[in-house]
C-alpha cells in the first residue's frame, strides 16, 4: 500500500523531474524563456551645447569666439570632456563634408594655434577635445530640413489656443528647475544647464512638442510641422548608425542641444550605445 508519506514524496518528486524538463528545455532554447547574453555597448558621451560663432539657427546665443578670455575658458572644458578618451568625435556637419572636415582636424592635430575665421564649437570645442584625446577620426552627422517653427502664429489655432498661447508667452515657466537666464552664468555653468536633463526635455517641448497644441478645425498643421523635427533628428541618428564603429570604441557627440535631447531618448533605448554620465565630466 501507497502510505501518505510515499505519496507526498512521489508528488514531489515529479515536480522536480518536471521542473529539471522545463529549465533543460530553456536553457536549450526551445522553451519560453532564453538565457540572454548582453551584448557589448558602445560608450558615448552625448553632449550639448549653444551655437557659438556663426550660426544660421533660430536661436542664437551672444558669444564673442575670438575673445581670448572665452577661448581660455572652452580650452579648461575641453580638459575636462577628454578625459572621456574618445576614439571618435561626432559634429554638427553634413556627412558630405567629411573628407574636407577631417583635413581641417588633421591640420588642426598639426597646428592647434591655426587661425579660424569663424570658429564654431566645433573648431573650439570638439578640436581640442580630440587633440587632448589624441582621436583620429572625426564625422559629422546632420541633416538639413526645413520646418515652420512659427505655424502656431501663422494659422487660426482651432486646437487649444489658450494654452498655447500661454506657453509661447513664457514656456520656461512650465519648467521651474531649469527657468535661470543663463546670461548670467559663466561658460561652465552655462553648458551644465544646457546638459541638465529637464534643460533636454524644455528644448524638445519647446522646438517641437507645443505645436501639437496648434491647427485648424480639420487640420494637423502644427503636429505636421513637429514631425519634421523630430524627422530630422531621426535622420541625423540614422546618420550615426552608417558610420563603421566598433564596441570598444568611445564616442563623443557636439551638437547643438536641442539634439542631443533626441538623441538622449533615442540612446536611453538603444542596444548599440550606452550614454555615460555627462556630468562625471563638467565637474
Amino acid at each position: 500500500m501507497i502510505t501518505k508519506i510515499n505519496l507526498l514524496a512521489l508528488l514531489l518528486s515529479f515536480i522536480l523531474f518536471c521542473s529539471c524538463k522545463v529549465n533543460n528545455s530553456n536553457s536549450r532554447g526551445t522553451g519560453l524563456l532564453k538565457e540572454q547574453t548582453p551584448l557589448d555597448k558602445i560608450q558615448v558621451l552625448n553632449f550639448g551645447t549653444f551655437h557659438m560663432g556663426y550660426t544660421n539657427d533660430a536661436s542664437t546665443t551672444e558669444f564673442d569666439e575670438h575673445n581670448l578670455e572665452n577661448q581660455k575658458n572652452i580650452h579648461e572644458i575641453a580638459k575636462k570632456i577628454a578625459s572621456f578618451k574618445p576614439t571618435v568625435i561626432i559634429v554638427e556637419r553634413l556627412p558630405k563634408y567629411d573628407e574636407s572636415l577631417q583635413e581641417v582636424y588633421n591640420d588642426y592635430l598639426e597646428n592647434p594655434n591655426m587661425f579660424f575665421k569663424r570658429p564654431s564649437e566645433m573648431e573650439l570645442l570638439a578640436y581640442e577635445i580630440g587633440r587632448l584625446s589624441g582621436t583620429k577620426r572625426i564625422f559629422g552627422i546632420d541633416h538639413k530640413m526645413d520646418y515652420n517653427y512659427n505655424i502656431g502664429n501663422e494659422i487660426e489655432n482651432s486646437i487649444d489656443s489658450i494654452w498655447y498661447n500661454k506657453y509661447k508667452a513664457d514656456p520656461l515657466s512650465f519648467f521651474p528647475e531649469i527657468n535661470i537666464v543663463d546670461d548670467s552664468l559663466d561658460l561652465l555653468s552655462k553648458l551644465k544647464l544646457k546638459n541638465h536633463d529637464k534643460y533636454l526635455d524644455f528644448l524638445i517641448s519647446v522646438n517641437a512638442d507645443k505645436l501639437t497644441h496648434t491647427g485648424s478645425e480639420d487640420g494637423f498643421e502644427g503636429a505636421d510641422e513637429a514631425a519634421k523635427f523630430y524627422q530630422r533628428n531621426l535622420r541625423m541618428y540614422s546618420n550615426l548608425n552608417r558610420i563603421n564603429l566598433e564596441k570598444d570604441d568611445r564616442v563623443f557627440i557636439l551638437m547643438g542641444a536641442s539634439h542631443t535631447a533626441f538623441f538622449r531618448d533615442f540612446m536611453s533605448r538603444s542596444h548599440k550605445y550606452e550614454m555615460v554620465n555627462t556630468f562625471r565630466y563638467l565637474n
